[in-house]
């Protein structure tokens, strides 16, 4: 047998007529054969370009439709309850340590409360993030649920038996040809966030219910749930159907004070924490006025050093005891929880 590169010639009694033949015969097949795995390879690629394509334009359209969902719902928000009164400077209080209790150094505290003895924590970070409950005297968790995984936990309180935790989805990572969580994941990312209500006894899921744009802190009063989302504004809930009822400017003087983060409500007054900062405002809940500041700065000094890492320890996490008094303050990756009675600073130190 003799070959090369674009015919084979087979040694034979029959005429190079018939060979010929033959060797065109076979060159045919391949060629033939080749030619479907073209036709076969652009048929595979043009589908998947045009089911990118349709992914892409369903993902536009959804989009479309919850940034118009949403535009109509902001017309149409509720007006702030409060009207703004300027006010004189505001006080700021001292405190005094009556109690350091452990607390869990891998917790990113997000929320903070406090029932019957124990602590309820909520903790972020994705993939991280967790419903607790926990020994105040050892930092023991003695209940723990993980929250999804794709969300990020937040802010936590109580009602009528029962938790609410804020779960935001802060991130999507579901890749496009997986339908149902890519679109789960837009909605959320463009629309409305999520939180969930669990029971008290056993950490079970009941319900969930959607608020829309983000959400850090949350607290209540007697009869509305008090939501933080990292501005400048709190909004009012209703604690049954979750509608919003109204949202409140906070500021001292003529200066708004943003970034509001995890959240009290302590003897008719608001508690927040501020981001990146050392310090508690508490503000009046009828008028948005910050009438004080709590420095906890010299905290620091009560604990090892703190790590310096991309998240970072931070001032996060406020409990009241309203039976017997007692506030607690913590940390984002703090080693201690601490019981402070607060002391008004001498006006000369102000």
């Amino acid at each position: 047998m003799r070959s090369d590169r674009r015919f084979i010639v087979l040694n034979s009694t029959d005429t190079p007529g018939r060979n010929l033949v033959g060797v065109v015969f076979i060159e045919d097949n391949r060629d033939q054969v080749r030619l479907h795995k073209n036709v076969y390879y652009q048929t595979v690629m043009s589908v998947k370009r045009i089911g990118i394509i349709v992914i892409g334009l369903l993902a536009l359209a959804t989009i479309a439709v919850i940034l118009l969902k949403r535009l109509g719902s902001t017309t149409a928000l509720p007006t702030s309850v409060a009207v703004r009164k300027t006010q004189a400077v505001s006080s700021v209080f001292e405190y005094e340590i009556v109690g350091e209790y452990p607390h869990d150094i891998e917790a990113y505290t997000q929320g903070l409360i406090y029932i019957d003895g124990f602590l309820y924590e909520s903790t972020g970070i994705t993939g991280r993030s967790s419903l607790r409950k926990v020994r105040l005297e050892t930092g023991e968790i003695i209940q723990q649920r993980a929250v999804d995984p794709a969300d990020f936990a937040e802010g936590l309180t109580e009602w009528r038996g029962r938790l609410l935790q804020l779960t935001p989805r802060r991130r999507g990572n579901a890749p496009p040809w997986h339908l149902r969580k890519f679109f789960e994941d837009i909605k959320r990312h463009f629309g409305n966030q999520i939180g969930v209500v669990y029971d008290i006894a056993s950490f079970e899921p009941q319900s969930i219910f959607e608020y829309p744009g983000d959400a850090w802190g949350l607290t209540h009063d007697e009869k509305r749930l008090i939501m933080s989302d990292g501005s400048s504004k709190l909004r009012f809930l209703d604690p049954e159907t979750f509608a919003e009822l109204g949202r409140l400017e906070v500021f001292e003087g003529n200066t708004l004070i943003a970034e509001l983060n995890e959240l009290e409500f302590v003897d008719g007054k608001i508690y927040a924490n501020v981001q990146r900062q050392d310090r508690i405002a508490i503000i009046q809940p009828d008028t948005g006025q910050v009438t004080g500041w709590i420095d906890l700065a010299g905290l620091k000094s009560r604990m090892p050093p703190l790590s310096s890492g991309p998240l970072h320890p931070a001032l996060n996490g406020i409990a009241y005891d309203a039976a017997g008094r007692r506030l607690f303050v913590t940390g984002k990756f703090w080693p201690k929880v601490f019981q402070i009675r607060l002391k008004p600073r001498p006006a000369e130190a102000q």
